[in-house]
């Protein structure tokens, strides 16, 4: 038996790239396992306990509130371009969800796997990776906006602590703006060749009885999605998104509730949430911001008088929405994989 040639070998630079979300996931519990041990761990599970079913039942409702507002989001970037209801969109939504916080993956593992699921339903391979990669940018963007409202309150806050941290996470806004810019100039000034030899494979993988799917390469679908003739519903998504975003405080402010903090005021909650979200986007390669969310909390809540134990609670009750959700996203995933020849094939769009 010969030896496998260089050529047919992984490069090194690509073996590393794949062994990033499992290197991140080794960081990121050991670092919650120190946060945890560093603290009283019985006043952690006193804290998360008085929670109680009821709270932890509302801030699960919020999160399928929040899944649903972006399954619909997306709904709007595609809306009059495919011929698929609003249904698979929500769906989908939950299962991106389920990959991105339950599996050892970078954080747009999930939205690769809803592109490709999509297809499903006879959507060409073109426009649902348009669809996905115009769906990100708003939630990068909504995300951007949200955390400058953070930022703003954050700014009025007195103290040196809140002063150093607004001026850090200033730049951060600064540093996100730039490359948005560069990922819509990407998106709209025909620089989609990469992303369109990738998703030719997939179209030609997943389309329908193997047929590759009609309608163009990516960047045309891309031109499509960005119509000026469409700004209603792609101002549809981006408000959807926005609203998801800040009722993801409303979480925060509820749990608080629940634990007995009751001199946190929805203003701080939006602190609280915006920020801790930005610094886990920021620590993307870490699968579902593992460690560094309960970090976030910790810094964050002696801002607002709330000591570590009740931080890493509360930053625990964030994490059931994530299990409780995300095992029957994952379950829907495998249905789908499971009964794709069963599920309806609309005629391919124009796109």
């Amino acid at each position: 038996m010969t030896a496998p040639t260089l050529a047919a070998r992984p490069s090194l630079g690509r073996r590393l790239l794949r062994r990033v979300p499992l290197l991140g996931a080794a960081f990121g519990v050991g670092l919650a396992l120190w946060l945890v041990a560093a603290n009283d761990v019985g006043a952690v599970a006193d804290a998360f306990g008085r929670v109680g079913i009821p709270g932890i039942v509302a801030v699960v409702l919020v999160r399928i509130a929040i899944i649903a507002l972006c399954g619909l989001a997306w709904d709007r970037v595609l809306a009059g371009l495919v011929t698929v209801g609003t249904g698979p969109f929500v769906v989908l939504r939950f299962v991106r969800e389920g990959v991105n916080v339950l599996l050892p993956v970078a954080s747009v593992g999930g939205e690769v796997l809803g592109a490709r699921l999509l297809t499903f339903w006879g959507v060409t391979g073109a426009a649902s990776a348009a669809g996905i990669l115009v769906d990100m940018f708003f939630q990068v963007v909504t995300q951007a906006l949200f955390a400058l409202t953070g930022v703003v309150l954050l700014s009025q806050i007195e103290g040196e602590e809140a002063a150093t941290l607004a001026a850090w996470c200033t730049k951060g806004l600064v540093l996100t703006g730039l490359v948005l810019a560069a990922f819509f100039a990407v998106q709209r000034y025909g620089g989609a060749a990469f992303v369109e030899r990738r998703v030719t494979a997939l179209a030609r993988r997943f389309a329908a009885e193997g047929a590759a799917p009609a309608g163009g390469g990516v960047q045309a679908a891309l031109d499509a999605v960005w119509d000026r003739r469409r700004w209603l519903p792609l101002s549809q998504g981006v408000l959807l998104h926005l609203v998801a975003w800040f009722l993801g405080a409303l979480e925060i402010w509820i749990a608080l509730r629940c634990i007995g903090i009751e001199g946190v005021t929805l203003s701080e909650a939006v602190v609280l949430e915006s920020l801790s979200q930005a610094i886990k986007s920021a620590a993307f390669p870490v699968p579902s911001g593992l460690g560094v969310q309960e970090g976030g909390f910790v810094l964050l809540g002696g801002l607002f008088g709330i000591d570590p134990h009740t931080a890493l609670a509360l930053s625990l009750v964030k994490r059931v929405p994530d299990v409780v959700l995300g095992l029957p996203g994952l379950m829907a995933w495998q249905t789908i994989e499971a009964r794709r020849g069963l599920v309806a094939k609309p005629v391919p769009p124009g796109v």
